[in-house]
């Protein structure tokens, strides 16, 4: 555990256009530009004098990360201190979200830590915790969560505004308001999901609220359905994307549901790559059904997979894909754990499956058509620079 008090130079105000020059991707020292991008990123998660950040890395990963989080803390007028758990053979950032959650290394190094963590204001997770029983644990005690994992270049290109914010919001309170959704598109996708039994999900990549969790940088909306309420056929196509895989589907794949339950899958090479994912975990919590919901980042890539960062991918630290998971008007399929909506399946499996050209209905009320979003409060608008002046 490293420590680090208020005593590192402040940044010099900088005007709108300087900051948001900083945040374009402009060639810059890039200690430097990292600092810059976690200031603001703080700013946002209302961190103030005196506050306390707890950062958690595993295995040395992201260190320029929490050595850029400590600078920006300390400029913030707060303090900060970094842990570094051991690798524990926990796979990279291309491996399954719940195995990865599960190997945080918290579970086995005792309370103190998940403590100590708790009474911060602020927890910064540069390792993937979700899903975890720690994670909850921490935010039950009253210190919120911003996971970060993706590489630079993501966290500018989705980086939050208010108008990101605005949007977000009110994609969770029509979400709220629905007691079904349905899903459909043209290659025979047909799937019914009854809410309003657990909770809902938003994410716009600001942690601002006691308890709260955040992943910086993301824009999506989501909940699940309720016990057995699941019904009907999901299929993908050519270029839907499955995670953990990274991999954007070949062939149709055509999966079965019933009462809330994956019950079968047919197709070529990509149907045999799920299966034998979900089958893998001897679990047959695996086939359950978990979040749905949709993109809300109009400048999330769809490509990113194919543009990324080939440094970050060596070095096992290339983000989880959070650009067709924030795809403006994308359908996030998921199977696997639902306890961070206040379910009781918490396996380690878990599925994204980002797919376009979907259509949503929330009751009879048409929200997106063929993965146009229809909503005028959902839309894009002009809210001005991407970073707030000082």
């Amino acid at each position: 555990m490293t420590e680090n008090p208020q005593r590192m130079r402040r940044l010099p105000p900088m005007t709108a256009a300087t900051a948001l020059r900083r945040m374009s991707g402009m060639p810059l020292d890039p200690a430097t530009d990292l600092r810059t991008v976690f200031y603001r990123e703080l700013e946002l998660c209302a961190i103030r004098p005196g506050d306390t950040v707890g950062v958690l890395t595993q295995g040395g990963k992201r260190a320029a990360y929490a050595e850029a989080i400590a600078e920006a803390v300390a400029d913030l007028g707060g303090s900060s201190f970094h842990v570094d758990i051991p690798s524990d053979g926990a796979p990279d950032d291309g491996g399954e979200l719940g195995v990865r959650a599960a190997q945080t290394g918290l579970a086995t190094l005792g309370p103190t830590l998940v403590e100590a963590f708790g009474r911060c204001e602020l927890m910064v997770d540069l390792v993937f915790m979700l899903w975890s029983q720690q994670q909850l644990e921490i935010r039950r005690a009253g210190a919120r969560v911003l996971t970060c994992v993706e590489p630079p270049a993501v966290l500018k290109r989705l980086f939050p505004d208010a108008n990101l914010e605005r949007r977000v919001l009110a994609a969770r309170a029509l979400l709220e308001e629905a007691s079904v959704m349905r899903i459909s598109d043209d290659a025979g996708t047909d799937v019914t999901y009854e809410l309003g039994q657990y909770g809902y999900l938003h994410q716009y990549g600001v942690s601002s609220d006691p308890g709260g969790w955040d992943h910086f940088a993301s824009a999506l909306v989501a909940t699940v359905g309720a016990d057995e309420a699941v019904n009907g056929t999901v299929v993908l196509k050519p270029g839907d994307i499955v995670f953990p895989y990274s991999r954007y589907v070949a062939e149709p794949v055509r999966l079965e549901i019933e009462r809330g339950r994956v019950t079968s899958i047919d197709g070529g090479l990509d149907a045999g790559l799920i299966g034998d994912y979900l089958a893998s975990f001897d679990d047959e919590r695996a086939y359950g059904i978990s979040h749905i919901g949709w993109g809300m980042n109009e400048h999330a890539r769809w490509d990113a997979l194919l543009i990324g960062d080939w440094d970050a991918r060596r070095s096992g630290t290339a983000g989880i894909g959070m650009d067709s998971r924030s795809y403006f008007g994308s359908v996030m399929f998921s199977t696997g754990p639902n306890v961070e909506f206040g379910g009781a399946n918490d396996t380690a499996s878990h599925m994204d499956v980002p797919m376009r050209g979907c259509s949503v209905w929330l009751d009879d009320t048409l929200v997106i058509d063929r993965g146009r979003v229809l909503p005028e409060e959902l839309a894009p608008g002009t809210a001005g620079p991407r970073v707030a002046a000082r």
